[in-house]
């Protein structure tokens, strides 16, 4: 059966009369269609382009006689009869009619893409990576070396006032706007699996389960070749074709770290995530390190869903729990970052980054104590372009890096934490290379913070963490865990690795 129409009957495709091609009035046009007649298009006198005197252009039109562009004597601007040029020219007499000063220049009319301007063209610093400073760019500021104790940098804002309020940011367009980091694509390691089906998918699992024993290769495969958002619906799918929780049966089938890892890998990231922090928390000891490395590296969005689903899940907010298990400066600097309200905007501004610089000086180096609220309000406010610019600054005035700084002015959890921050916000992937690299040397492993990194990462950037643990460590992250693991818990490790460097 044929739509109404599709092919069309009489006056269709081929069409009749008065169809194609066309008759009076029709494609193309008889007299009165297209092109026009008299004032169409090209359009009759007055119009673009102009009849009589239009393009090309008679006498003392484009490009003009004698006296038009370039210039006669007397140089530029022209003077009388120079350009614009003499009546019949361009712009044409009728319609837009530029008004130039006596003998002077005039604007080209703002029409058309050729007239748009090009925001980039000046003051851009491209090819930065990451929308952080250039460095070869920075480096032509050059700064003296450090003052006296207590005198503050030639050439630089005045010291912060005692209030330790957040310094000013923003306001305007910044003066040095950066070109926009070119996107790297997709990082991760684990890709979407063409045609995944969860109800399909969870027979696999059922199958793999049920009866005596159990077939861990064919979960490792199936687990290892989905996404996130591929593997937390088989959750419902299983309960739905089978009237039973998946998460149950699965840790009645499995044991040890290799059932850790493939619970986690169920949860959604921001579940995944409230739970470690719970676990970091919950107890006699904290893990600061595990508190740290969430609330650093992720996104305010990303923050805030895991509080949403923190108080859900545990019936506490998240910022009561690092309340009442934290202490001091580490404490004040756990519950800023838990917010979620960090600027997040792309563009650096080099004044306001020196600005910055020169109050975490004023606050440590160049200070008989440490403003530790400073170096607060500073390091859980400010973008991360932003906070790298700030840290390249630093070292120029200081001469000093501003880890090192940190770890001569702070102690204890305050010092670790704020370091981690400064190496998560300068170079996330090189960050995470060291964590997994810490949690596999020595006599024994830490799986739990091995486990995190390789879910939570492998669909972010697991490709930048094993280049950078490559570059660091001179071994391959895939040969660290082959060595350092065993069994079906290696085998979906390595899956999540997705390969050697």
């Amino acid at each position: 059966m044929s739509y109404p129409g599709y092919p069309p009957q009489s006056g269709g495709y081929p069409p009749q009369a008065g169809g194609y091609p066309s008759q009076p009035g029709a494609y193309p046009p008889q007299a009165g269609g297209y092109p026009p007649g008299q004032g169409g298009y090209p359009p009759a006198q007055g119009c673009y382009p102009p009849a009589a005197g239009g393009y090309p252009q008679q006498a003392g039109g484009y490009p003009p006689q004698a006296g038009g562009y370039p210039p006669a004597a007397g140089g530029y601007p022209p003077q009388a009869s120079g350009y614009p040029p003499a009546a019949g020219g361009f712009p044409p007499q009728s319609g837009y009619q530029p008004q130039p000063g006596a003998g002077g220049y005039p604007s080209m009319p703002p029409t058309g893409e050729d007239w748009i301007f090009k925001p980039y063209s000046i003051h851009t610093i491209s090819g930065c990576k990451d929308k952080s400073i250039n460095e070869d760019k920075l480096s032509q500021q050059g700064y003296p070396g450090g003052p006296a104790p207590g005198q503050p940098m030639p050439n630089y804002p005045g010291a912060p006032s005692t209030n330790p309020s957040m310094p000013g940011y923003g306001g305007g367009a910044p003066s040095h706007p950066q070109a926009p980091a070119i996107p790297k694509g997709y990082r991760g390691s684990i890709k979407d699996f063409p045609g995944a089906d969860p109800l399909r998918d969870v027979e696999v699992l059922r199958k793999a389960m049920k009866g005596f024993g159990t077939d861990e290769n064919a979960i490792i495969e199936l687990l290892g070749n989905r996404t996130n958002k591929q593997r937390v619906p088989m959750v419902a799918a299983y309960k739905t074709t089978y009237g039973k929780d998946l998460i149950h049966d699965l840790k009645s089938e499995l044991t040890g770290n290799f059932e850790n890892l493939v619970l986690s890998m169920l949860m959604s990231p921001a579940h995944f995530d409230a739970s470690e922090l719970r676990e970091a928390i919950k107890g006699a000891g904290t893990d600061e390190a595990c508190l740290i490395e969430i609330l650093s590296s992720r996104s305010n969005a990303e923050i805030q869903e895991i509080n949403r689903i923190y108080k859900a899940e545990y019936g506490k907010k998240l910022e009561d729990a690092i309340s009442s298990d934290t202490s001091g400066h580490f404490r004040r600097l756990l519950i800023s970052l838990s917010q979620g309200n960090r600027d997040e905007r792309e563009t650096v501004d080099i004044s306001l980054a020196k600005q910055d610089a020169q109050k975490l000086y004023s606050a440590g180096e160049n200070k008989v104590g440490t403003d530790e609220s400073q170096f607060n309000a500073i390091l859980c406010a400010r973008s991360k372009p932003h906070l790298r610019a700030v840290f390249q600054e630093y070292q120029k005035m200081s001469g000093r890096d501003i880890e090192k700084s940190i770890c001569r002015e702070m102690s204890g959890n305050l010092e670790s934490g704020m370091v981690a921050v400064v190496k998560c916000i300068r170079d996330t992937p090189t960050y995470f290379a060291e964590r997994l690299h810490k949690a596999m040397k020595g006599a024994g492993t830490k799986d739990r913070t091995l486990i995190r990194v390789m879910v939570s990462r492998s669909e972010v950037d697991m490709l930048d963490i094993r280049q950078a643990y490559v570059r660091t460590y001179g071994k391959s992250l895939y040969t660290d865990i082959s060595g350092d693991t065993s069994g079906d818990y290696k085998k979906l490790l390595l899956k999540l690795c997705g390969g050697s460097d």
